[in-house]
């Protein structure tokens, strides 16, 4: 071996490897810098989901202002605007009034309608029957479907032609929403109006909800007099005109009263989706059931920000006692309101958007002159 070759030799035998002392420093940092990134990369994912459900109650909000240009300045609604002159009663109503338009879902691939139907009397030529009439009325105040009604159900026909007509479309569910937009989005690209499988199909309502108390007529949820004192709700049985949903031109706080929401909690959510204060199914949480719940609100204005759960039951504190409350805790629902008894925490009691107070003519939040 030359002397240049050895001298050569010697320089490569001198290289050596990092040590495991600098490995390891090497790992802790980059697991220190992904420490310090991770939260701000899902914080911004975090915004980013809710952008778009921003973004989709702003086709909602362009929606409704079409639907109440067709329908002369009217909230939407699904019940007949007499359906008070019988008591609101499905049975009466079909019997000697009329068949109400069926509420549907749409036309599938095959050419098959889905919907909620009633059948019977004046219905005979449709199945189904009056169990379905919950899905006519803006929200069931007593009984086995107290809770539910069509302020649930902005996907219908009567709704999504005004949206991009179809009952599952993106613009229904918020990316958030994770429960019920892993088990539908697959439809979202399918051609149908709707879509459902025996063997793979899902059902899911959509993630937003109208504001059933401003589907009513107002004198529904309206106080007696200046302070509420134990008022705040008139059985709308006894209302002839209390199913006939109310002009929007009817609002008189139109950028404190909400018009749409999120329905479940997105916003500061537990980890677990489930509410298990719900026995035996895989029910949601509701926006309604934590403090630190602040759901994506439209309001009539229509302006949209996260209204918290927090700012709603501050209201309520301001405006009681010489003055009432926001929400009404004296519907058959009870002073614990909508589904409050299956809260996630004991701090926050609060129904807002659902059972407003005086309904279009109420306010959820209050501003800077309360």
């Amino acid at each position: 071996m030359t002397h240049q070759n050895r001298r050569i030799a010697g320089k490569n035998a001198s290289k050596s490897g990092f040590t495991i002392v600098e490995l390891l420093v090497v790992v802790s940092i980059i697991a220190l810098l992904i420490a310090l990134l991770l939260p701000a990369v899902q914080k911004g994912r975090d915004k980013a989901l809710i952008s778009q459900s921003v973004a989709n109650l702003k086709n909602l909000a362009s929606a409704n202002g079409v639907y109440e240009g067709d329908w002369g300045d009217r909230q939407f609604t699904c019940v007949p605007d007499d359906a008070g002159v019988v008591g609101g009663n499905c049975l009466t109503y079909t019997a000697t009034i009329a068949c109400p338009p069926q509420q549907l879902l749409g036309w599938d691939v095959s050419g098959a309608m889905w919907g909620y139907f009633l059948g019977g009397a004046k219905c005979g030529q449709y199945p189904g029957n009056c169990g379905n009439w919950v899905v006519h009325i803006p929200i069931g105040l007593g009984g086995a479907d107290s809770g539910y009604g069509s302020f649930r159900v902005p996907g219908l026909k009567a709704f999504h032609d005004y949206v991009n007509g179809r009952f599952y479309d993106s613009t229904l569910y918020a990316p958030k929403d994770i429960v019920p937009y892993n088990n539908i989005s697959k439809y979202f690209t399918n051609a149908a109006e709707f879509t459902y499988s025996n063997t793979e199909g899902a059902y899911e309502d959509s993630s937003y909800c109208f504001s059933p108390a401003a589907m009513y007529d107002a004198k529904v949820f309206a106080r007696n007099g200046a302070i509420l004192n134990g008022n705040g709700y008139t059985a709308v049985a006894t209302l002839p005109a209390g199913f006939r949903s109310p002009p929007v031109s009817r609002c008189k706080y139109p950028s404190l009263k909400t018009r749409m929401i999120e329905h479940n909690w997105l916003q500061n959510a537990p980890d677990s989706p489930i509410n298990s204060n719900f026995a035996g199914n895989t029910t949601p949480w509701f926006f309604n059931h934590g403090y630190n719940s602040a759901p994506a609100s439209l309001f009539f204005d229509g302006h949209i920000e996260l209204v918290g759960c927090q700012r709603s039951m501050q209201a309520d504190q301001r405006v009681a006692p010489s003055n009432g409350s926001v929400w009404s805790k004296n519907t058959p629902l009870g002073p614990n309101g909508y589904y409050g008894t299956q809260s996630y925490d004991f701090l926050v009691r609060t129904s807002f958007h659902v059972l407003t107070t005086d309904g279009i003519e109420g306010r959820d939040v209050l501003g800077a002159e309360g």
